[in-house]
């Protein structure tokens, strides 16, 4: 009987995502005994866009660009530094047009062809060409100039709607958030827009990482079916470990760029919450939330956080001078030798975070083994149910185009209950519970103060105990007390488990860290080199 429901739900959801072609139903159906609970998909494609759509303005131009273009720019192009890729612009063998357009051709090859797809990427810019073409003509004014960069679809960018991978939003139009503006002032083309965990992951409980009704279900190259693509970042790791753009902006409230930077093996930054500006990002938490980049190495993470950098007045969190700013040319700048790092010993069972921690001993770090102690961190998922219930309606006020009629978390549940398996096929049970958690302000304003000097308090023991420079933790097993203590937090690749699945070592440090941060995973990366492109992508 279970298995003959397990059918029925494969048939409507094979009715819903609009597959036609036989092949593509078995990837679906065999999902379904998937061991991953959350893998358990009932929807793969967008009911909501028409993906043959995506690259339909740029049909013409990827004709005419042609596969013996592609093949010849791809090795001055693919799993290049930007650094790499500029020297080859300097050098006259590769415009910024040709760039984007080679981008533009990898989307179309491999996000319209069902069998490769990773629903990563949701939108493009309509004017990406022209966009480019202007940076050939223009004159370079830092690193980023020129950069094809996509941005995750919570973040506001006036050329294309600004979703959260939500029906509710798929037509809204914001403008510029306040990064972008930084973005664009360095010279960077917003190539378009990736795919999202709907809502950042706060909206049902237990269901898929990478799916929201706007943009459909998002893979994972090194595993299509096989493995989690991470969240809620998830189109922004995607793309980038499938090299669909140079780099691309993440948001984190809680493991939301560790998550898909560590699975997709990239470099990813959570900065301290003030160091980027949240301003026209829809939000969950306006104690939590940051942006922050992903990349497939160090130097690029360096510089497109440093082209993000700038005070906002509108964010009340936002500093006006941050601690550094020299993240790129002080990268080198750095020796491991006398660095204390602490490694927890139930991770040590690890091999590969055994291996980094060898590694690290052998040049010259000290290594403090450390009991992983369990912090408290009681009302934590509180402070996110609250603060969404009072941050959302503020930015849809603020930041959201006319035409959109909701103005609350509640105004979203009843929309999507109008049709709930286009809507919300996996339910909204953390919605519900946004809806349904009261807390006065002053009890809530305790609450916030608990959760941080629990957090702090567990790092201090760790930190101040054993005069560490850095924890190392595994992909995002610690971002959630990391996001209470206000640490920033970077992951890097690693290695790989079974079938190809990445692991991410992550390093922790107190807040304002970010440059030591990236100087000692520039210098760990020198040292490993441990990131591998997808073998079906390259």
């Amino acid at each position: 009987m279970k298995k003959d429901f397990a059918l029925i739900i494969v048939f409507l959801a094979l009715l819903n995502t609009g597959f036609s072609q036989e092949k593509k139903s078995f990837p679906i159906i065999a999902n379904m005994d998937h061991q991953n609970t959350r893998m358990r998909y009932k929807v793969v494609s967008s009911n909501v866009l028409d993906k043959q759509k995506l690259t339909a303005a740029y049909v013409g131009e990827i004709s005419k660009f042609g596969n013996e273009n592609y093949e010849s720019l791809a090795p001055m192009i693919l799993e290049k530094s930007i650094p790499e890729i500029q020297s080859y612009v300097a050098d006259k063998k590769l415009t910024y047009r040709d760039l984007t357009l080679f981008y533009l051709y990898r989307i179309h090859k491999y996000e319209l062809n069902p069998d490769l797809s990773l629903n990563a990427v949701i939108s493009l810019n309509p004017d990406v060409l022209k966009d480019a073409e202007a940076r050939d003509k223009g004159k370079k004014k830092g690193l980023l100039y020129g950069m094809p960069i996509l941005l995750k679809d919570n973040i506001g960018y006036d050329k294309l709607p600004t979703t959260a991978g939500a029906e509710v939003l798929k037509e809204n139009r914001t403008k510029d958030a306040f990064i972008v503006e930084r973005l664009k002032s360095q010279g960077a083309i917003i190539l378009g827009k990736a795919n999202l965990s709907e809502w950042a992951y706060y909206f049902c409980n237990g269901c898929p990482l990478g799916y929201s009704a706007v943009g459909g279900q998002t893979m994972n190259a090194y595993g299509r079916m096989i493995h989690e693509s991470g969240g809620s970042s998830s189109g922004s790791g995607a793309s980038i470990a499938a090299n669909l753009a140079v780099a691309a902006v993440g948001s984190e409230t809680s493991g939301s760029i560790l998550s898909p930077s560590s699975l997709n093996s990239l470099v990813g930054l959570k900065p301290t919450v003030g160091l980027l500006s949240r301003s026209g990002i829809v939000p969950i938490s306006s104690t939590l939330d940051t942006p922050g980049p992903m990349t497939k190495n160090v130097v690029d993470n360096a510089i497109l956080l440093e082209a993000m950098l700038g005070f906002d007045a509108k964010d009340s969190k936002s500093v006006k001078n941050s601690p550094a700013k020299d993240y790129v040319k002080d990268l080198e700048k750095y020796d491991l030798r006398g660095k204390r790092f602490g490694a927890f010993k139930n991770l040590l069972e690890q091999a590969n975070y055994a291996k980094m921690v060898a590694i690290l001993k052998e040049n010259g770090a000290t290594v403090v083994e450390l009991e992983n102690t369990n912090p408290k961190m009681d009302g934590f998922r509180s402070i996110l149910s609250l603060d969404m219930k009072k941050d959302l309606p503020e930015y849809l006020k603020a930041y959201a185009s006319s035409n959109i009629s909701a103005k609350s978390v509640k105004d979203v549940m009843d929309y999507n209950l109008e049709d709930e398996f286009k809507r919300a096929p996996y339910g909204q049970e953390l919605f519900e519970g946004i809806y349904k958690d009261t807390l006065s302000d002053a009890n809530f304003e305790i609450l916030k103060k608990t959760v941080y000097e629990n957090a702090v308090s567990y790092f201090d023991g760790h930190f101040k105990e054993n005069k560490l420079d850095f924890v190392l933790s595994i992909n995002n097993t610690h971002a959630g007390v990391a996001a209470a203590a206000f640490y920033p937090c970077l992951t890097l690749p690693m290695g790989y488990l079974e079938q190809d699945q990445p692991q991410g070592l992550t390093l922790i440090a107190p807040s304002w860290s970010e440059k030591s941060l990236l100087q000692a995973a520039f210098a760990v990366e020198k040292l490993t080199k441990a990131r591998k492109i997808p073998k079906n992508y390259k």
